[in-house]
């Protein structure tokens, strides 16, 4: 998953979950086959293959999850906020807001908050993702620009994004444009493009269309190596794309 090789790991991770339920006997390991297909999913989630199925993975494993604690303690939060990408990605951004809040919530009640930061940045990501498809782009700005100056290096470019986003959906392009160009770490293969296609954004709505068209490009390019083509992010950069060149 590290390199991009989403469709690998996945059939990987499948693999497995059916090698040990073939198995005869008590599984030494009961949590084995659980995170085999959860990883599984996240591969899948990660690819973005659109599948109707992929939401009810999630919830078979947070229900599983939640029978089992003792087992999947440390995992049914990460699940949850992963159940709310989903559904980000199925243009339910209420319920994905709601699904976020509740694990700020659980995470706000647990002992150990400094051990729970990487996660606690991720679903307020995750949140202001969420805001921005419903418009709520002010309260998503909020939370971007509240987080950048605690986040580590590998946070960092999803709140930029996050930030960038909500600057050009308030129409402050000018703003978005100056936050694309600051230096930032390299994407991992999961994020390809996303950065990329708000900076592309923001340029053709400031009539730099050239600019924009280039940079719109070099999005779809990363995307096509790494993610599936129904991927809503390369969808996305393909609707762009058809506005800055119109046949």
């Amino acid at each position: 998953m590290g390199e991009g090789r989403f469709e690998d790991a996945e059939a990987r991770a499948r693999a497995l979950v059916t090698a040990r339920r073939s198995r005869r006997g008590r599984d030494r390991r009961p949590g084995t086959v659980w995170y085999a297909a959860y990883v599984a999913a996240l591969a899948a989630r990660a690819h973005g293959r659109q599948e109707p199925s992929l939401l009810a993975e999630f919830e078979a494993l947070i229900a599983e999850a939640e029978r089992t604690y003792h087992i999947h303690h440390n995992l049914l939060l990460p699940a949850r906020l992963n159940r709310a990408r989903v559904l980000i990605d199925e243009e339910r951004p209420a319920e994905a807001e709601a699904e976020a809040r509740d694990v700020l919530r659980a995470l706000a009640r647990r002992a150990n908050r400094a051990e729970d930061k990487k996660l606690e940045l991720s679903a307020l990501i995750c949140l202001g993702h969420a805001l921005c498809a419903q418009g709520r782009y002010e309260e998503s700005e909020a939370i971007a620009r509240a987080n950048l100056p605690r986040a580590d290096e590998d946070v960092v470019r999803p709140l930029r994004t996050l930030l960038i986003r909500s600057l050009s959906g308030l129409g402050r392009y000018e703003e978005a444009l100056a936050e694309s160009l600051e230096a930032l770490p390299e994407p991992p293969p999961h994020a390809a493009g996303h950065l990329e296609v708000h900076r592309a954004t923001a340029l053709h709505a400031l009539g730099r269309s050239d600019e924009a068209q280039e940079e719109a490009g070099r999005a779809l390019a990363a995307c096509e190596r790494y993610l599936h083509p129904t991927h809503p992010r390369t969808a996305a950069i393909r609707t762009l794309l058809s506005r800055i060149t119109p046949p």
